[in-house]
């Protein structure tokens, strides 16, 4: 008894010290990382210049000619579009552009990184409900989500996807919430729903994805479950269509397309892509666990999918460069990223497995074939657009893009993994602790800048 308390109270402790962690990791990229250095972070700044000189009187929305980030849902830019106004109203300058820019830049960082801890509270709260734990403390999920370095970089630059993750979180939670209620259609609900549908479908395109398995699900309910689903979903999604279609009713009407890109569509077909693209060859494999950083995974689908969701493949985060030749520490970094790689390839096994048993243990609950399918849909559909969008450097293959994939995974991995505590309490303390030495070694992956002091020998 004594035993299994003490075992309760060091997996709290380190519940608080992980979150703790998480904390020193975001703090310290708000200090040490600008999103002027992020992916197109030079359209991205123009999309939020160009909205932030309407701002508040409207909402004006820039054209293919302003950047090249023209097709992107706006939601992602008000916020450091409305820095940018405070900035101007505050400081005096003769270049408000030029000067403003590392203040919006900070504001959304601070701002975004905020957004990111509510969305693990929610989904903390979500898990909470479906385990029926007393306490919304769970180092199984905090754990799990802690080792996903795309996490930090993403949230420290300007885009969407940080958004996605928080709707997504808020999401989830409905559809739990209303799966206990048989999802009666009461007015409140469906508005509050279609708010964050309308949300994600205006935070980046990639959230669209999270939609269709509602429709799936729609032929495989029971009877009895089906007539309340189809009038709650088509209520919902009403409200979020009306509150959204404009912008992608905008893109069709301006470019032909309701997804338009700044990049042409080649028609889709597999042999688009090279062999390679699809099943990585010895040698790509053996750079990917030897120095994972470009341009040494040419155009390989899993493979930078992979480095990237671990390390920082691109190099626009852990050694901040744009470009291969100046990357700040680039010669130090290859080998420590091809570490992490090596060692997170024992998480990755880990985390599919707990993923698989998670999904069966926890198939009754309508959330978990939810995610199932948005699993597929998210994947598959990230896949469809690298084929038809070619590149022989693979530049579209990031995972920022589709991190809202590996969220899913994760969560439900969470709940099997908590389980496990159960289930068998030595595995579950043995994973635990071998996870722990992972999320050490991989430390400094989540950080940019590579800091001084850190670097590997």
């Amino acid at each position: 008894m004594k035993i299994n308390r003490n075992l309760e109270q060091l997996e709290k402790l380190f519940f608080y010290v992980i979150l703790t962690s998480i904390l020193f990791i975001l703090i310290y990229n708000i200090i040490h990382y600008t999103p002027s250095l992020g992916y197109d972070a030079e359209a991205h700044f123009a999309y939020v210049n160009h909205i932030a000189r309407y701002l508040p009187d409207s909402l004006n929305l820039p054209s293919s000619t302003e950047t090249r980030e023209f097709f992107s849902p706006p939601l992602g830019y008000v916020v450091p579009a409305f820095g940018q106004v405070i900035c101007r109203n505050v400081i005096e300058s003769s270049d408000y552009l030029q000067d403003c820019q590392p203040f919006f830049a900070m504001f959304t960082h601070i701002f975004q990184s905020i957004m990111y801890l509510a969305t693990l509270l929610i989904n903390l709260l979500t898990i909470k409900l479906i385990s029926n734990s007393k306490s919304i403390v769970n180092t199984s999920y905090i754990l799990l989500i802690s080792l996903l370095a795309v996490n930090y970089r993403t949230v420290s630059m300007i885009r969407g996807e940080p958004y996605i993750l928080f709707f997504m979180s808020m999401f989830l939670f409905i559809i739990l919430k209303n799966e206990k209620t048989i999802f009666k259609p009461h007015v409140k609900t469906v508005i509050i729903t279609g708010l964050v549908i309308a949300c994600i479908a205006l935070s980046r395109q990639w959230g669209i994805l999270l939609f269709p398995p509602l429709i799936v699900l729609l032929f495989l309910t029971r009877d009895k479950f089906k007539n309340n689903y189809f009038k709650f979903w088509f209520y919902s999604s009403t409200v979020g269509v009306s509150l959204s279609y404009w912008f992608y009713y905008g893109l069709y009407k301006s470019y032909g397309s309701f997804i338009a890109f700044n990049m042409d569509r080649t028609k889709f077909s597999f042999s688009n892509q090279e062999f390679s693209f699809y099943i990585p060859n010895t040698e790509h494999l053996f750079a990917l666990f030897t120095n994972p950083i470009r341009p040494n995974l040419n155009n390989q689908f899993i493979s930078i999918l992979y480095s990237d969701l671990w390390g920082d493949y691109w190099g626009y985060f852990t050694f901040t460069s744009k470009y291969l030749d100046i990357g700040l520490h680039q010669n130090s970094i290859g080998s420590y990223l091809s570490r992490v790689n090596l060692v997170s390839l024992f998480v990755t096994i880990i985390i599919l497995f707990f993923y698989k048993e998670g999904l069966k243990n926890f198939n009754s609950f309508f959330l978990i074939r939810y995610i199932k399918y948005a699993v597929y849909f998210s994947f598959f559909g990230f896949l469809v657009f690298s084929i038809a969008y070619v590149s022989d450097t693979g530049d579209v293959i990031k995972a920022s893009y589709i991190i809202q994939l590996f969220h899913l995974i994760v969560f439900v991995a969470s709940l099997y993994f908590h389980k496990l505590r159960i289930i068998n309490k030595n595995a579950y303390f043995i994973t635990l602790f071998l996870l722990l030495v992972a999320y050490t070694h991989n430390f400094q992956s989540y950080l940019s800048n590579f800091p001084a002091g850190f670097y590997p020998q």
